[in-house]
């Protein structure tokens, strides 16, 4: 698989995080960031691509809606700030896809929804429907009501369990950092950019987990794990940096962007069986 072959892709998922959603000075939602994002994925739609979008930001939209100084520490804190925040960043995205002309649908998912066989079935088939239909699907973990979500859950993980329920051929994740590095750039001058990876090795993986690295602390371990459930599936995946919405339209134009890692079907995963062993951690 090269980058070239990125133009061929028809059905996407596209990962943003909270911090590619909001002002780093002031915590509120960067308007002008999230209106090029939901542009970019509106042209993506109207040039037949399937688009689902995975977006965090629910718990930082509602500590800023309610005013608070910070996050709060307390489980039932953040939940309400999800509750709060969820509703404000959803109204955003069909607010801002509608003045483009196209409908955008809330599905908040929890690891129960995927573990459960009727709930995983009926969120496939809700997820082809509304593809089917010409809508674009915002993910989100229901922070709301799970027991764990918000202590073990993570969206880089969240998107790639949707990347293979939905049979994607690419999932995106959009970072505040631009790939995977063989250490932290910040600290060594040694550090090197890696474009590709053709397989998930245990040298990959310490890459993720290296300690006291900003590399591994900022979420590059499950970036990997991600990459792990993406290219078992088969998907391929892609860490790019956010700073550019347009970042998307080079991926699918064959540009090297970011770090590719490359789709290997693997007949022995089974994503039930993933999220079951997930379950006991």
């Amino acid at each position: 698989m090269t980058n070239a072959a990125m133009k061929d892709k028809k059905r996407i998922v596209v990962k943003v995080g909270t911090s590619s959603l909001v002002h780093e000075e002031t915590g509120l939602m960067d308007l002008d960031r999230l209106e090029k994002l939901v542009r970019v994925l509106t042209d993506l739609h109207n040039s037949g691509k399937e688009v689902i979008l995975v977006s965090s930001g629910a718990i930082a939209v509602g500590v800023k809606r309610l005013g608070l100084k910070e996050k709060p520490k307390a489980k039932a804190g953040k939940q309400a700030c999800a509750a709060v925040g969820q509703a404000n960043l959803m109204m955003l995205y069909q607010k801002i896809f509608g003045e483009y002309g196209v409908t955008a649908a809330q599905i908040l998912i929890t690891k129960y929804t995927m573990i459960e066989d009727i709930s995983r079935r009926n969120a496939r088939a809700t997820f082809a429907e509304l593809l089917k239909m010409g809508v674009i699907p915002v993910v989100n973990e229901n922070d709301t009501v799970s027991t764990d979500e918000i202590e073990f859950g993570d969206n880089d993980t969240l998107s790639a369990i949707v990347a293979a329920l939905v049979g994607a051929d690419l999932l995106i994740l959009l970072s505040d950092i631009e790939g995977l590095y063989t250490d932290d750039p910040k600290k060594s001058s040694d550090a090197r950019f890696i474009d590709v990876v053709e397989k998930i090795d245990d040298e990959i993986l310490a890459m993720g987990k290296g300690a006291g690295s900003a590399v591994g602390t900022g979420g590059m371990c499950t970036k990997i794990e991600a990459a792990r459930i993406a290219t078992d599936s088969g998907a391929d995946m892609i860490i790019a940096p956010a700073t550019q919405m347009n970042v998307i339209n080079r991926i699918l134009a064959g540009e090297k962007v970011g770090t590719l890692f490359v789709a290997h079907k693997n007949e022995n995963f089974h994503l039930i069986d993933y999220l079951s062993k997930s379950r006991k951690k």
